[in-house]
Parts: structure tokens; sequence; C-alpha cells
């Protein structure tokens, strides 16, 4: 029998790219988004079922993971839903900080742990998490972004444990820069004091010439799919490699002391 994916976040980006390549090896997709009723793409491939689900509402949670499950056995969990909220915190309000740890971490977490059940009374199973190299390093304007990237990689470690005993799997997919429409969409929230550090940081974050394509990173999660692995962590990307490898290598302090010598105006972190 084919294979079942839930994939949350599946409107573009890499949900969306994740989506068709899954339908393409012949799995069965569900692909959920916010509208589905705008998806003019996902809706025309046979074996990709669209539906309506926002991952901040827990009742809605609740009610699709059980109506999918009625119909279909499902074999990953995909948790790709999520944005990337910028600016300098002082700048931000209390709803959105509350918006993006809702989306980011806490409406991961409401689908897992929906899902959780049904994969333990199965004997198997196998969540996906889309997190971020943000989630391996804290980068300038981006602190509640970070913050929930952050927690996504302390939440699964530690879920691993507790998983492992039923034989069910958790992994974080951890891209750099992707040329997605994220960073089109993403909230920038502006404040006059902290309008040059943000100047500089977007300037450095447009010099990188080696960003990730969405399929790139669907190839990834693919990977982590299929490859049979106890694997937590799956860093991507050439450039999300190149900097958790030179974080590794100089450690926490020296490699902070680089963040702040890329945004004087001095050589590319890595």
């Amino acid at each position: 029998m084919n294979q079942t994916i839930f994939i949350t976040g599946a409107s573009s980006g890499i949900g969306k790219a994740t989506a068709r390549l899954f339908a393409s090896k012949g799995w069965n997709v569900i692909a959920t988004m916010r509208t589905p009723e705008k998806e003019t793409e996902l809706n025309t491939i046979g074996n990709i079922t669209l539906l309506k689900l926002d991952v901040t509402v827990p009742q809605e949670i609740h009610e699709t993971v059980q109506n999918i499950l009625q119909e279909h056995e499902v074999d990953v969990v995909f948790n790709n839903a999520g944005y990337a909220l910028m600016g300098a915190l002082e700048a931000v309000s209390d709803e959105e900080i509350r918006a993006q740890m809702e989306t980011n971490f806490f409406g991961v977490v409401r689908v897992t742990k929906a899902f959780i059940p049904y994969f333990r009374e199965r004997g198997r199973g196998l969540f996906i998490t889309t997190g971020s190299s943000a989630g391996l390093a804290g980068f300038p304007m981006g602190s509640m972004y970070d913050a929930s990237k952050w927690a996504i990689e302390g939440w699964s470690e530690s879920l691993s444990y507790e998983l492992s005993e039923f034989n069910i799997g958790i992994k974080t997919i951890e891209p750099g820069m992707v040329s997605t429409e994220i960073m089109n969409k993403s909230p920038m929230v502006s404040h006059p004091v902290y309008d040059s550090l943000l100047n500089k940081f977007v300037a450095a974050v447009m010099q990188q010439e080696n960003m990730t394509t969405s399929e790139q990173i669907a190839e990834v999660v693919y990977g982590a799919a299929t490859d049979g692995s106890k694997k937590l962590r799956y860093v991507c990307g050439e450039d999300a490699i190149a900097m958790y490898k030179h974080r590794l290598a100089v450690g926490d302090e020296a490699f902070r002391e680089g963040i702040f010598e890329m945004l004087n105006g001095g050589k590319s972190l890595i």
C-alpha cells in the first residue's frame, strides 16, 4: 500500500514543494493550509487531498486530525506551517509575539500531540518538523522567530526519548536561507532607533549567494522520511551547513564576535 504524509503549511514554499515531491513518488499526500480554496496547483494532482487547517486553532487541529484518521492511515506528519517575524523586540507587540509562538511552536506541539496516540497504538510513525539554522544560532533582528525555532530544537530532542519507546520517530529539518515566499511574506516590524542595525542585517542577508530552493529542501524531507534512521537533525543548504560547522569549530562567543564584525562591515561570517 502507498504511504501517506500529512503536511501543514502546504500553500507555498517548502510545504508545497514537499507535497509535489511526495506525490510524484507515489505517496498519498494530505496537504493542509488555511485557505485551500485559493490553491490552483495541488488540487489538480490526483493523489493529493487538500484540507483547511489553521494550526493556531486547537479545536480545528483536533477535529481535522480525528476526521483524517477515520479515512486514512498516516505514516508521516510534516509540521511545516510557520513564518518569520523580523524586527527589534522593542517594536514587537504582545499580539505579534503570541502569534509567532502560536504558529511556529505551539501549533507544532498540538499537531504532534494529536497524532501521538494514533502512532503509539499503531506501533510506528514519524514526525518531521521544519526548523531553521536560526534554531542553531541566534541572529540579529529575529529574536522571537529564533526563539520559536530554538524551542523546536529542545522540544524535539527531549520528545525523541519518550517517542522512541513506541517506535515513533521525530526529526527536524534545519535549512538556512531558502529562496521562497517566506521572506517576502514575513512581517517586518520597524523602530527608528534600530533602523541602522536592521539595514545592516538585511544588507548582509541579501549578499547571500548560496540560497537553497524549496525543492532542494523537499528532497531532504523525503530523505528523512525514507532513510530509516533515528537521526534527529538534518542541517541542509550550503550556507546552513557551513555556518553550523563554523559555530561548532570556533565556539559560541567567537561566533557572536563574527556576527558583530559582519554587521560592522567586516568579512562574511563564513
